[in-house]
């Protein structure tokens, strides 16, 4: 069957431990739509506490578990409903993909005094201070899970920099340590060298930090048997520590555990193309350079459909590419708001559920819809509704039982692209036909064994049929700013 992720939440997700028993209660209906795969959000007690979306991670041991900052469950839930979700899930054959945030800590039990120099924001290589003294919230006891499944205990030692000094101006302050005279080696010279993101920046080369990332994700592993990763922020982390660190997970766990990095470069594919070659292929990276022609072909319906994958990873590594439409980052009112469109979405999904390259990942509000509140860059108050994606159940159905066997593609108008799928011995063919402007037709090719049959818009978007000729063509229709995917009666 061809795989299907999920991300199962996004940035707004309700609280009071609404998502694990949702999850848990949801598994039958994903599956049944051809769902193999979850990404669920960080599950361990962030910095909020029960308010914590699970970017500014605290204590990785905490599934929610123990009273820390302020709270048992985490946002989602307490790690007993995490583990029934999980169990429920794998009971339908769906894996369980969990959200890794190893670039940085935030919440610090206490305050220590250590050295550091203060750098330029937008060029983390300029100091701009002597070396002082300054005082952090970088001693990490834990002390609501009293040492229980691990005992260290990390310290200023453990980072590289921070974002806060007691009784000064926030900025970013690189600690002066013993392993090195500067931040950790990056890929790329964005912001100079973008090792800092936020909080207290994790220490790759301090070898002690090293085991205990280790060894939790080992212990995460035999708490929850997960199936894969999402790696957060790697752009930030040294391409060598994720090398060892899958490396070991998977010997360790004895499983081919999966692996994708969030490598957010919009329009950027080199970069794309640089982390997988520094890191060996070790991990998949999701497609940001598709996100981008997506969101801009749905801003400017005057697009070339022809050139919609040009530039991408699914292109260039089609092994290596998650294709999204949308993520928790993305969506309106985050940092990196770039949604694609509502009205180019079926078209969009379309092109990432339907083709043979590539591995999609559906976004939550898309199959769900959603509403939510936030501030705009502007400071004022927004009100977001999100709606369910026109045919998004039908897209996501066609590829679990139909996008198999050849493809042929007819990208050969710049606004109305198609492509078949022969299928195989086990599954029928389908013709996939989408337009960004009026309703059009195209001629393609399905499959002498198709002769004679006839077809219809699994879709729904149109009521025709469509007889393939003796040849095996037939002209398929789409409609206006949409798509339709054919399939014999």
């Amino acid at each position: 069957m061809n795989g299907t992720m999920i991300q199962f939440f996004h940035w707004y997700t309700d609280g009071d431990s609404f998502l694990w028993k949702h999850t848990k209660d949801s598994a039958q209906y994903l599956s049944d739509l051809g769902i193999t795969a979850i990404w669920l959000p960080p599950a361990y007690k962030a910095i909020n506490g029960g308010f914590g979306v699970g970017y500014g991670p605290y204590d990785l041991f905490d599934l929610g578990e123990f009273d820390q900052k302020g709270t048992v469950a985490t946002k989602y839930g307490t790690k007993d409903d995490y583990l029934e979700a999980i169990k429920s899930l794998k009971e339908k054959n769906i894996q369980v993909i969990v959200d890794v945030v190893l670039n940085h800590k935030a919440g610090g039990d206490e305050l220590e005094k250590f050295q550091v120099v203060k750098v330029d924001y937008n060029d983390r290589n300029k100091v701009i201070s002597d070396v002082m003294e300054i005082e952090s919230y970088t001693k990490f006891t834990f002390p609501g899970r009293q040492k229980k499944y691990s005992d260290f205990e990390w310290n200023f030692t453990c980072f590289t920099g921070v974002d806060y000094a007691e009784g000064q101006e926030d900025g970013i302050f690189r600690i002066i340590n013993d392993y090195g005279d500067n931040w950790d080696d990056i890929l790329d010279n964005e912001m100079g060298n973008y090792d800092f993101l936020m909080y207290n920046d994790i220490e790759h080369r301090n070898p002690f930090v090293r085991e205990e990332l280790n060894h939790w994700a080992k212990w995460y592993h035999e708490q929850t048997d997960f199936d894969g990763v999402r790696l957060d922020a790697v752009k930030h982390i040294s391409p060598d520590f994720y090398k060892e660190w899958l490396t070991l997970l998977r010997s360790n766990t004895g499983k081919d555990i999966f692996a994708v990095g969030e490598y957010w470069a919009p329009g950027e594919l080199p970069l794309l193309e640089a982390y997988i070659d520094s890191t060996e292929g070790c991990m998949s990276l999701f497609d940001s350079s598709l996100h981008h022609n997506l969101h801009n072909a749905s801003k400017n319906p005057d697009y070339d459909l022809r050139e919609i994958f040009n530039e991408t990873l699914v292109a260039s590594h089609p092994d290596k590419a998650v294709t999204v439409v949308d993520n928790h980052d993305t969506q309106p009112l985050q940092a990196l708001e770039a949604p694609v469109e509502t009205w180019f979405k079926p078209i969009a999904y379309a092109l990432i559920l339907l083709r043979k390259d590539g591995y999609p990942c559906v976004f939550y509000p898309d199959l769900y819809g959603t509403s939510y509140k936030d501030h705009g860059k502007d400071g004022n108050e927004y009100e977001i509704f999100l709606d369910k994606v026109d045919a998004i159940e039908e897209l996501i159905r066609a590829r679990k039982d139909f996008a198999y066997g050849e493809q042929r593609d007819y990208f050969d108008d710049p606004h109305c692209i198609g492509w078949t799928r022969e299928g195989d011995d086990e599954h029928p063919s389908c013709a996939v036909v989408l337009s960004n402007k009026d309703a059009n037709q195209k001629s393609m090719e399905i499959g002498k064994r198709y002769a004679g049959k006839t077809f219809y818009d699994f879709t729904g978007h149109l009521q025709d049929k469509v007889t393939i000729d003796e040849n095996g063509w037939a002209n398929f229709l789409c409609p206006a700013g949409n798509v339709s995917v054919w399939v014999a009666e």
